[in-house]
């Protein structure tokens, strides 16, 4: 009998942690693929129009949030309608519902105590919950506005070399669950996984990505087979 593998949803008891666990590397490869498209080039946001512009490239967007420098506070945009008007506050909105319905304080709190990386990692969680092709934060006299982007001039990549980079940065820099975010980053992309008592595959191709785990689930080692891109 064929096992039917678990997608990579919300669950009731979801912590923040647990969501950017799941969420966190799929958005961090939506960036590189940002990345490539704009380069160095800086992104202006106009509020009126709900546009980014990064010199002839103009996506529409829609406000998270923002971080304020002095007070070290990020606000949620669906707490500041009469700023941004009620078009451009749509997804913060959905991220107010999802946390109102599975109880997660950090998409329900209007304003939180947050660091300037934390308010990375709230964006980068609820761009990917949202399905979003990327998220920019464009600093604007002492608030950074974050905005996520959903466009089809990202184009998406996808290798095994970029699958293994990233996910090892990703591990690396923030506070996560590897082995749950090595499955739902390899669920998420849409490649086969199979896992086993102190390791992981992701089946890319023809190319396998190996996680190894310690007893507590912390990363032991990354190995890609079968690809010509080590």
């Amino acid at each position: 009998m064929k096992t039917i593998e678990k997608p990579v949803t919300i669950e009731e008891g979801d912590s923040f942690k647990i969501l950017l666990s799941k969420y966190g590397a799929l958005a961090l490869d939506k960036q590189e693929n940002l990345s490539e498209l704009i380069g160095e080039k800086l992104g202006d946001l106009d509020i009126e129009k709900g546009q980014l512009t990064f010199d002839d490239i103009i996506f529409p967007v829609q406000i998270l949030g923002f971080f304020m420098q002095e007070s070290r506070q990020w606000s949620w945009a669906w707490d500041n309608e009469e700023i941004f008007g009620d078009k451009l506050i749509k997804s913060a909105l959905q991220m107010k519902t999802i946390g109102e319905e599975f109880e997660i304080a950090e998409f329900t709190s209007p304003l939180l105590n947050a660091t300037y990386d934390d308010c990375h990692t709230l964006a980068m969680t609820s761009s990917s919950i949202l399905g979003m092709d990327a998220y920019y934060a464009v600093s604007e006299e002492g608030l950074d506005i974050f905005v996520c982007i959903k466009s089809d001039l990202i184009e998406e990549t996808d290798s095994a070399k970029k699958f293994r980079d990233t996910f090892y940065t990703f591990q690396k820099n923030f506070n996560i669950y590897p082995k749950i975010a090595f499955e739902s980053y390899t669920k998420l992309k849409g490649y086969g996984f199979k896992p086993h008592d102190d390791f992981a595959l992701a089946k890319i191709g023809e190319a396998r990505v190996m996680a190894g785990y310690t007893e507590r689930g912390n990363i032991t080692r990354l190995l890609i087979f079968g690809d010509d891109e080590r």
